[in-house]
C-alpha cells in the first residue's frame, strides 16, 4: 500500500481523516452549546438542534451518498461532499443568528461521506471479517477526534469564543480533503449503469433479516451515545456545574473507552466472530448505565458518576459498531455503498431521535435520571438486536 498514490488502495491515514471529519464536526463544539444559547439568546433546546438536526441531515444524506458512490464512484462523490462540508463550516463560523447557524449545520452534515464511503472502500478491498478488523483500527484512530475534540473545543471557547471551534473544524476538513484528493483512488470496480437502478436495489436489502438485525444493533448501540451527546452537556453544565473545559476533559473518559473498544474489535473480531463481539459490546454498555443509575440513586452526585460509567458505553460501542457495520455491508457485497448508506441513515436517524428525546426530557427538576434511562433502554434494545442476528445466523447454519 503506497502512501499518497491513487493507484493503490488508500492509506489508513487517509481513511482516518475522512471518517474523523464527521466526528470532529459533531464533537468539537459540544462544550460551547450552553454558551451559544446565551450568545444567541436562545433556549438550550433550540441550540441542541445543532446536534439533532445535524444527525437528521446526516441520516437523510446517507440514503443518497451510498447509491451515488455505487453509480459514479467513491472518489468523485467523496470529493464533492467535502467541498460542500467546507462551505457549510465557514458559514457556521460566520453565522449572525441561530437560525443561520442551524442551516449551516445541515451543510456540515455532508461530512457523512467520510464514514459512508470509508466503510464502502474498506469492503471494496477486503472480506467481511477482515473488514470488521480494519474498520476497528480505522475507528480506533478516528476515536482520537472525539477524545481530544471537546477538550480543545472547551479551551478554544473560553479563550476565543464559540466561533473558533468551527474554524478548527474548517481547517481539519481542508486537510482531510487534501489527503482524499491525493491518496484516494477509485475502488468501486463494478459501477451500476444508473442511479435509479441503485435505488431499486433497496428492496433486496430490506428483505434481508440479517441486514435489519445488524442495522438495528448499530442504531441502538450508537443511539445510547447520541443520547449522551444530546443531553450530556446540559447535565454537565446545569446539574454538575462543569465549565466547558471541564466538560471536554471528562468527555475524554468516554472517548478512551471507545478507543479501547475499537482496539478490541480490531484485535479479536476475526477470532471471536462479529456477532458475538456485538453481543459482548452491548452487554458492557448496558452494565455501564446500570452502574451510573446505581451511583446517582446512592447519592453520589459527582461528574465521575456520569462520565465514569459512560466509559463502558464507549467501550461497548467501540466493540459493537465496527462489527455491526461490517455485517450490514457484507449482506450483499455488490451493494456495499447502498447498504452502507441505507444502514447508516437508519443508524444516525435513530441516534437523532434519541438525542432529541434526551435533550427534551431533561429539566432543572429531573436530575440526570431521564438521560441515564434513555441510554440504558437503548443499550438493552441493542442486546436484543444482537441476539436476533445470532438466532438468524444459527438457523441459516452460518457462523455466529
Amino acid at each position: 500500500m503506497a502512501f499518497l498514490d491513487r493507484r493503490s488502495p488508500p492509506h489508513l491515514i487517509t481513511l482516518v481523516l475522512a471518517t474523523a471529519t464527521g466526528a470532529v464536526s459533531m464533537n468539537v463544539f459540544l462544550p460551547s452549546m450552553p454558551g451559544m444559547a446565551a450568545y444567541f439568546n436562545a433556549d438550550y433546546a433550540v441550540v441542541q438542534f445543532a446536534v439533532s438536526g445535524y444527525l437528521i441531515a446526516t441520516a437523510v444524506l446517507q440514503v443518497f451518498i451510498g447509491p451515488a458512490s455505487d453509480r459514479f464512484g467513491r472518489r468523485p462523490v467523496m470529493i464533492a461532499c467535502f467541498w460542500i462540508f467546507i462551505a457549510g463550516t465557514l458559514a457556521a463560523a460566520l453565522a449572525p443568528t441561530i437560525e443561520l447557524l442551524l442551516v449551516a449545520r445541515m451543510f456540515q452534515a455532508f461530512s457523512a461521506a467520510g464514514m459512508v464511503l470509508g466503510r464502502a472502500v474498506v469492503r471494496d478491498t477486503v472480506g467481511p471479517a477482515e473488514a470488521a478488523s480494519k474498520l476497528g483500527y480505522v475507528i480506533m484512530a478516528m476515536a482520537l477526534a472525539p477524545m481530544v475534540g471537546p477538550v480543545i473545543g472547551g479551551l478554544l471557547d473560553e479563550a476565543f469564543g464559540w466561533q473558533s471551534t468551527f474554524l478548527l473544524t474548517l481547517a481539519f476538513g481542508a486537510v482531510a480533503l487534501l489527503f482524499i484528493y491525493v491518496d484516494l483512488g477509485e475502488t468501486n470496480t463494478t459501477m451500476s449503469s444508473s442511479l435509479t437502478q441503485q435505488f431499486r436495489t433497496y428492496p433486496e436489502l430490506l428483505r434481508s433479516r440479517r441486514f435489519w438485525g445488524y442495522t438495528f444493533t448499530a442504531a441502538f448501540a450508537s443511539g445510547a451515545f447520541f443520547a449522551f451527546v444530546g443531553g450530556g452537556p446540559y447535565v454537565a453544565s446545569e446539574m454538575l456545574k462543569l465549565s466547558p473545559t471541564e466538560y471536554g476533559l471528562y468527555f475524554g473518559i468516554v472517548s478512551c473507552g471507545y478507543l479501547i473498544g475499537n482496539f478490541a474489535a480490531g484485535r479479536f473480531s476475526i477470532r471471536i466472530g462479529i456477532n458475538r463481539m456485538m453481543l459482548v459490546g452491548n452487554a458492557v454498555a448496558a452494565a455501564g448505565m446500570c452502574l451510573s443509575l446505581g451511583l446517582f440513586l446512592a447519592g453520589f452526585h459527582h461528574p465521575i458518576a456520569l462520565f465514569g460509567p459512560v466509559f463502558f458505553t464507549g467501550l461497548g460501542n467501540g466493540m459493537t459498531l465496527p462489527n455491526a457495520n461490517a455485517g450490514l455491508i457484507s449482506v450483499r457485497p455488490s451493494l456495499a455503498g447502498s447498504a452502507s448508506g441505507l444502514g447508516g441513515a437508519m443508524q444516525i436517524g435513530g441516534g437523532a431521535i434519541l438525542a432529541v428525546v434526551a435533550g427534551s426530557v431533561l429539566g432543572p427538576e429531573t436530575g440526570p435520571y431521564p438521560l441515564i434511562l434513555v441510554m440504558l433502554l437503548s443499550a438493552l434494545a441493542a442486546i436484543a438486536s444482537s441476539l436476533y442476528v445470532i438466532a438468524v445466523a444459527r438457523n441459516a447454519g452460518s457462523p455466529t
